[in-house]
């Protein structure tokens, strides 16, 4: 049996800056209300510890392998309920460019295993948790690019200085 959530989201910003986001792992307890916590190395063959909170529901700790992470572009990972076969879910995030330097983050999950049909609402909340972090992501992917608008050009990157002229005589 199988099950699958997608979502997706547009963000006003490039996704060079998106992934800044998500790369932080850090920083997830800050902007992320779904994933609260994620350690390790965002590369393909690396154990995460990921800590799930989702809206209504219990929190959950699991340790999925990394399939895919590629910068600006693509995280994909595989988790597991216990062993292999009760409930595998692999985890996408894509992130696809669009004009204005804008971004598309396709977000989704496809579970399966034998225990899939017995997930009963935890799908429901499992989506509404991807949404959530989906606004969150969006909200702080746009905040950096307007702090980064506002921040002050380095000495000598950006803007033109002033030149006086002499005073006609």
């Amino acid at each position: 049996m199988a099950r699958a959530i997608h979502t997706e989201t547009t963000i006003d910003a490039p996704p060079a800056t998106v992934w800044e986001v998500l790369a932080d792992t850090g920083a997830y307890d800050g902007w992320n209300p779904f994933i609260r916590r994620l350690r390790g190395e965002l590369r393909a063959g690396a154990r995460l510890r990921v800590r799930l909170e989702p809206p209504g529901g219990r929190a959950m700790t699991f340790r999925p392998r990394v399939l895919r992470a590629e910068p600006g572009r693509e995280l994909r990972w595989r988790g597991r309920l216990l062993v292999p076969g009760l409930v595998d879910g692999e985890h996408h995030i894509l992130l696809q460019p669009l004009p204005g330097g804008r971004t598309r983050v396709v977000h989704d999950e496809h579970f399966r295993g034998l225990l899939v049909p017995a997930m009963g609402g935890a799908g429901a909340r499992a989506a509404a948790g991807f949404r959530a972090m989906n606004d969150a992501l969006r909200r702080e992917a746009e905040s950096r690019v307007r702090r980064e608008r506002a921040a002050p050009a380095p000495p000598g990157e950006g803007r033109v200085a002033a030149r006086s002229r002499p005073a006609a005589g």
